[in-house]
């Protein structure tokens, strides 16, 4: 009888309460830790829900500092716009660095920097485009610094978009408002210059390897 007891363990016995400690699982390490027991259930599901669940925040996250600043790109470009309008239209070029830089009003039926007049429409069906892939790309956007630079590019285009399609001479055919004149150089606006800047992002981005999802490759 004693063998029995022994062999088939009682509460009261060390041999079915494992001596008064808790149990480890079956590697041997204490409960919670990683790899244990409940705490660890979604990583030895093998699913990769874990992974996925912190990876959800952070691309939230990028994608809000994407539309962050894109909207303070188009923010300041539309102020900017109505100022030079309201003020600068029909008035003589206002000199900030002597002949150097100017503020000038122009209407430009082109693309950025006067080019290509004769094709308004069509930059206005790229600069649409632009705005839907970018809008697509957001979903699988990990990297702050890509979320910067499709921001700047974002709120560039949207800026002259705007234009496009609101003012004169008719819908998608609108001539964009430029007033930065430098000496020797085209007349542009804040959409022009965050559409460049956010080029040159994506170029420098590029060259280091890092992609939109934030990895990094090596050619």
């Amino acid at each position: 009888m004693a063998e029995a007891e022994r062999i088939i363990g009682t509460p009261d016995t060390p041999d079915a309460t494992g001596g008064g400690k808790e149990r480890p699982d079956s590697e041997g390490t204490p409960p919670g830790e990683p790899g244990n027991g409940p705490a660890a259930a979604p990583e030895a599901s093998g699913t990769g829900e874990p992974e996925a669940t912190a990876g959800r925040p952070r691309g939230r996250r990028r994608v809000a500092v994407l539309f962050a600043v894109a909207a303070f790109a188009y923010a300041l470009d539309l102020i900017s716009k109505m100022i030079v309008v309201a003020k600068l239209e029909h008035h003589p070029p206002i000199e900030i660095v002597g002949d150097w830089l100017k503020f000038e009003a122009i209407r430009n039926a082109g693309a950025a920097f006067g080019f290509g007049e004769a094709f308004t429409v069509i930059f206005t069906m790229i600069a649409a485009a632009v705005i839907v892939v970018i809008a697509r790309l957001a979903r699988k956007l990990y990297s702050l610094p890509w979320a910067i630079a499709l921001g700047l590019l974002l709120g560039g285009a949207l800026g002259n978009l705007t234009d496009r399609i609101f003012r004169a001479p008719g819908v998608f055919e609108g001539a964009v408002v430029d007033f930065i004149a430098p000496k020797h150089f085209a007349v542009f606006n804040l959409a022009d210059s965050a559409i460049v800047c956010g080029g040159i992002l994506i170029v420098l981005l590029s060259f280091r390897g890092l992609d939109p999802d934030g990895t990094v490759h090596k050619d």
